[in-house]
């Protein structure tokens, strides 16, 4: 049998080859909607027609709450910012929120989840412990907090980002910790283990090197969940006023807060498209992480075999 190749192993690569039917249509719309997020964050700078604090150009200022037009594809904001460039340039925001989040949540919670299954004791039953308390706090809240805390009040870039991400980082390493504790716990007494501790590896050794690789099979489905909550953290940051500046970052959660107004006046514009940015991402994320835990389970492969069967028996008919 051949060797599978590095990039078929990659777990995502993987779960699309073993998805069938509805699985592989979920798995296809959220990777081409996330797949459409990180080139708009990537290419923000070519692709928006103007800065995300600009208010005016060569013919002058844009003017404020502007009708869709040539000139403002998508209509200008009650502060004068063009919609479709403050939008574009909000993906950047969002995927800055759920790289520093996400990466901080699974760093230490994975560390905490070996350390804690594979030796036990007291010092598990303390981490077990700390990490069930902190599911009784309220995420949206922690961050109201952590973002008064770190920036003073003071909505910046880096203020209401990394408020985002120390309360999802707090909120969500008990998630990593205890999936990873459990899987620690059992591979813990397989013979692999066993045969590491009886050469001499050193407990440090073991969990790095032979655990750990073992115990992180089920990651990417929560990582789907903390980036779908990173964003709509640092939305709801921005709507209740605990977000970003707009002259500091264009951030979405801000544009809906100041387009309140403008609903009732019948500005729609204004309203509809950031919350259809942050609806399309979040739906991505979740497609690809529902697909995934859809995928998890052992009864897939099974339908995918049962699948295989019946093409090559039809395609046998047909040849006969």
């Amino acid at each position: 049998m051949a060797k599978e190749s590095l990039f078929a192993r990659l777990p995502v690569v993987r779960s699309y080859r073993q998805s069938v039917g509805l699985q592989r249509g979920m798995l296809t719309a959220g990777l081409a909607i996330c797949a459409l997020f990180l080139l708009t964050a990537i290419l923000a700078p070519v692709l928006a027609p103007y800065g995300f604090s600009q208010l005016s150009d060569a013919d002058g200022t844009f003017g404020a709450r502007q009708a869709p037009s040539a000139e403002h594809v998508l209509g200008t904001t009650a502060g004068g910012f063009d919609v479709l460039s403050r939008v574009i340039w909000g993906t950047q925001t969002a995927l800055f929120a759920i790289v520093v989040s996400v990466a901080m949540s699974i760093f230490i919670g994975i560390l905490l989840g070996v350390v804690s299954g594979y030796l036990g004791g007291w010092l598990d039953r303390v981490l077990v412990v700390i990490c069930d308390a902190i599911y009784a706090f309220p995420t949206l809240l922690l961050a109201i907090v952590a973002a008064i805390v770190i920036s003073g009040g003071q909505s910046s870039l880096v203020g209401g980002v990394f408020a985002a991400a120390i309360s999802i980082t707090v909120v969500f390493i008990p998630q990593y910790f205890r999936v990873v504790r459990a899987e620690t716990v059992r591979i813990k007494s397989e013979a692999f283990v066993e045969s590491a501790k009886v050469i001499g590896a050193s407990p440090w050794r073991i969990m790095m090197r032979h655990v750990l690789r073992n115990a992180t099979r089920t990651l990417p489905l929560i990582f789907t969940l903390n980036a779908s909550e990173a964003i709509l953290t640092l939305a709801g940051l921005g709507f209740l006023g605990f977000g970003i500046e707009p002259t500091a970052a264009a951030e979405w959660g801000y544009d809906l807060n100041r387009s309140i107004e403008d609903v009732t006046s019948g500005v729609w514009w204004t309203s509809i498209f950031p919350g259809v940015a942050i609806v399309l991402v979040v739906l991505g994320i979740t497609l690809v992480g529902e697909s995934l835990n859809d995928l998890a389970d052992p009864r897939l492969r099974t339908r995918r075999a049962v699948a295989k069967r019946a093409a090559v028996a039809a395609e046998g008919g047909v040849s006969a």
